[in-house]
């Protein structure tokens, strides 16, 4: 996987698998910048402070960033026990302002990285709520967007991945003429400081899947595929949602399906 020289834009690098990815991209000789509400403690190359649910804020991040970058891996987000219409904006509404920002100062043949979640799995039986929600909700009015489509409490985290990976999906083809790409990655249960929040609010269906798994993931099991995402061996990936979750999204889907 070959990023050496690459300039790419990561959210989320204080912690979690942001910081993980961070550090696999420096390790691998790109030019990092970071984006995050907080500092982060492994070294970026820059670093950008930015709060996704303030349109200002993004403004100003994306003014700081220069021309000619070759990716952004949208990797920031908020837990299921964040209010429902915070994790809108920040998990969906800011990570698609800023990207739809960026695009611009992205170079011919650049990558967008979107990291999803196991919980968007439920995606294809939430289409009309997700369609509504694409056609109508921004960072001003999303608050009465979750209301009329009664995304509240710990649904508003699922719903956020689920909308991700279908505007993913809807834009696989959007920027071919520049060669730009975009994909998710679909991580399980990660050990980062926030499983704790998903075994809180989830309860016996957490304790369950974790039953299930051999072991929960690990940030250093995310990284690489967000690296090859970015990487020119990815070029004719685009649109695709990648589960990268110990198993997890087949055991579901055979659970669905009635596969033995």
């Amino acid at each position: 996987m070959n990023v050496s020289g690459k300039i790419i834009v990561i959210t989320g690098v204080a912690s979690g698998i942001g910081a993980e990815v961070s550090k696999q991209f420096k390790a691998a000789g790109a030019h990092v910048i970071g984006m995050d509400r907080n500092e982060p403690s492994e070294s970026v190359d820059q670093f950008i402070k930015i709060d996704l649910s303030n349109p200002a804020s993004i403004e100003a991040a994306v003014n700081s960033v220069p021309e000619d970058i070759d990716g952004l891996c949208n990797v920031a987000g908020l837990p299921p026990t964040a209010p429902a219409e915070i994790v809108m904006a920040v998990n969906f509404l800011g990570l698609q302002a800023l990207t739809e920002a960026l695009v611009p100062k992205m170079n011919q043949g650049g990558s967008i990285v979107n990291v999803a979640s196991l919980a968007g799995v439920g995606w294809p039986a939430a289409t009309e709520q997700i369609n509504t929600f694409l056609s109508d909700a921004s960072l001003d009015n999303v608050g009465g967007i979750c209301e009329q489509l009664d995304i509240v409490g710990p649904r508003g985290y699922f719903f956020s991945k689920e909308v991700l990976i279908c505007w993913t999906m809807k834009n696989r083809w959007t920027w071919r003429d520049r060669g730009i790409r975009m994909n998710c990655v679909s991580p399980g249960p990660v050990e980062t400081p926030i499983l704790a929040d998903f075994i809180a609010t989830l309860g016996e269906r957490a304790e369950e899947d974790m039953r299930i798994m051999d072991r929960p993931g690990r940030p250093t099991d995310i990284a690489p595929v967000v690296q090859f995402l970015c990487s020119d061996e990815s070029a004719w990936v685009r649109g695709a949602n990648i589960p990268c979750d110990g198993g997890m999204y087949a055991h579901v889907q055979c659970q669905m399906n009635n596969l033995a």
